[in-house]
């Protein structure tokens, strides 16, 4: 069954940022300890999520500018929940290679606090593309 869940609705802080090996479980931080960001589930069905790293600068150079684009991840859709899952049909987004495609992200809720991972997929970071997840924990602004 598809829907909403009416507990996911609001504004979440992002607190942590990590990405996790498939193999070795090995997780790293690789936009601080502290990153920035935020997700949002609105009522009639849309979800945006802004997240930068926690140490950028302004970008007045080409070199700058580039490390802007890569400390940021930013896109909104109407969203809809299937059971531990919400999927997001993107209409607007930083990659836009994500344009039109459908993000699935699981979740747990527990109470205030909103963990999101993403599917298994092969990381670009790291030399042999090993398979990874990012993990997102975001606490419930009141």
């Amino acid at each position: 069954m598809s829907g909403h869940n009416t507990k996911l609705h609001g504004n979440w802080r992002l607190v942590s940022f990590e990405t996790e090996r498939q193999d070795s479980k090995e997780r790293t931080q690789p936009w601080g300890a502290a990153p920035n960001g935020y997700l949002m589930f609105s009522p009639d069905g849309r979800m945006m999520v802004l997240v930068t790293a926690q140490t950028r600068e302004p970008g007045n150079t080409d070199e700058k500018v580039m490390a802007l684009f890569r400390t940021v991840m930013a896109y909104t859709g109407r969203y809809r929940v299937e059971a531990d899952r919400f999927i997001v049909k993107v209409d607007s987004c930083w990659n836009e290679a994500w344009n039109g495609t459908e993000q699935e992200r699981h979740y747990k809720l527990d109470a205030d606090t909103l963990e999101v991972s993403t599917a298994w997929m092969p990381n670009p970071l790291i030399p042999g593309n090993p398979i990874g997840r990012a993990i997102l924990r975001l606490q419930r602004e009141s």
